[in-house]
C-alpha cells in the first residue's frame, strides 16, 4: 500500500469551507481514481494547517492520480489554501486499520 501526504496552509477562517470542499468535491474525485483506497484529513487545532493522507493500492496508481487529477484538486481548494502544498509519498509499513504489519528482512546472525 502506498500513501500521499499533502500538507497545506489554510487561509484565515477557512476551516469549515475547507472541510466541506474535501467532502463534496475532493473525495468524489479520489473515489473515481484507480487504486484509491482511503483518505484521512486532519486540521490543526489552530485551524491554519491541514494534512491529507490518501491511501493507494500501488505506487503507480498514486503517480497516475498525481499526473492526471491532482491539479483539479488544487483548483477546487484554491479558495481556502495559500502557498504551495508540500507533498510526501511512501510505502505503508504498519496499519492496524488496514491490517498491515512490517515486512522486516531476515537478519544475518554471526557466530
Amino acid at each position: 500500500m502506498y500513501i500521499r501526504e499533502v500538507t497545506v496552509q489554510l487561509k484565515p477562517n477557512s476551516q469549515a469551507k475547507f472541510t466541506q470542499t474535501i467532502e463534496k468535491e475532493v473525495i468524489p474525485m479520489l473515489r473515481r481514481e484507480k487504486g484509491f483506497l482511503d483518505e484521512f484529513t486532519f486540521v490543526s487545532s489552530f485551524g491554519n494547517k491541514a494534512v491529507g493522507i490518501s491511501f493507494w493500492d500501488k505506487k503507480a496508481d498514486a503517480e497516475a492520480y498525481n499526473t492526471k487529477t491532482y491539479q483539479q484538486v488544487l483548483k477546487s481548494l484554491s479558495t481556502v489554501i495559500e502557498g504551495i502544498p508540500q507533498v510526501q509519498t511512501g510505502e505503508v509499513s504498519n496499519s492496524t486499520w488496514h491490517e498491515i504489519t512490517a515486512q522486516t528482512p531476515a537478519m544475518a546472525v554471526k557466530a
